[in-house]
């Protein structure tokens, strides 16, 4: 049964609830304030100018010479046997991934105003890693639409015949939104992301990102090089938000090298002792 607007513990839950929701808002904005910044971002500035020619130079490439040749390779889009690889390359789909994140940040939001204590600070690290990753998807998302609309390139075959260079710049439409890949920034973005706080699944997360990519090729959904494309802008996206996160001290550290690791965080066994906890008599 549903408590009362009058009860006083339903206006506490409300309170701590929106106290919460305040405070992760406020040390997303606040000032950077780590030492360390200035070495994490020359370090990360020459990093990304590295990985941005290597890309450039690839994309070049893959368009003059192998996008086409790939793309009249695949099999006909519409193929029945490859629907075990249309259900695979969702797992990437840009909607599903925010949405899949958002609510399970709203429950962790919704769970930790009713705790106190150790447990409402190890749901909100929970919490805050959850957000962590739901914006390193969403900032390059936004990026990456945008350089879509404004480049126009047409998906494969689109007009009739493989085409790499079939570009409706500002067209804004579907057919015309070939690059970059979505599902490759969402990939990739999740590569850089899941390991920099659970580096353990790093080999996982990769092979991930790399058969999304391989995915999107062979249901003609993207030339190759649009998915080399989608890779650097969901790296360097996800690379940007980690050093957000890291300048104003929230989830990782910034060594005297200026490499950005994680802080020690809630771990499987720390959260199942808690719930144990919880569901004692």
């Amino acid at each position: 049964m549903s408590a009362a607007p009058s009860d006083p513990s339903a206006r506490g839950y409300v309170r701590n609830l929106g106290s919460l929701t305040w405070h992760g808002l406020a040390q997303l904005a606040r000032a950077p304030t780590h030492s360390r910044r200035e070495q994490a971002r020359q370090r990360l500035a020459r990093g990304w100018l590295v990985l941005a020619a290597c890309c450039a130079l690839a994309i070049v490439i893959l368009m003059t010479t192998f996008d086409v040749r790939a793309i009249s390779l695949m099999p006909p889009r519409g193929t029945v046997s490859l629907w075990p690889l249309r259900a695979f390359t969702d797992l990437a789909k840009a909607a599903y991934v925010l949405r899949a994140l958002g609510i399970a940040l709203l429950a962790i939001l919704l769970v930790a105003a009713a705790l106190h204590g150790t447990r409402r600070a190890l749901a909100l690290g929970v919490g805050l890693r959850v957000e962590f990753l739901l914006l390193c998807v969403l900032l390059p998302i936004l990026i990456g639409e945008v350089v879509k609309g404004v480049v126009g390139r047409g998906r494969p075959f689109v007009g009739g015949a493989a085409n790499a260079f079939n570009y409706s710049h500002f067209a804004w439409t579907e057919a015309y939104a070939s690059f970059p890949s979505g599902h490759a920034i969402v990939a990739f973005a999740l590569a850089i992301a899941v390991p920099a706080v659970w580096p353990r699944l790093r080999i996982a997360m990769w092979i991930y990102a790399v058969l999304i990519a391989i995915s999107r090729v062979v249901l003609l959904a993207h030339h190759p090089s649009d998915v080399v494309a989608g890779a650097l802008v969901g790296i360097v996206g996800a690379m940007l938000v980690r050093y957000w996160f890291a300048a104003r001290h929230l989830i990782f550290v910034i060594g005297s090298d200026g490499a950005i690791r994680p802080r020690a965080g809630p771990s499987f066994r720390r959260l199942k002792g808690v719930a144990q906890r919880r569901a004692a008599p």
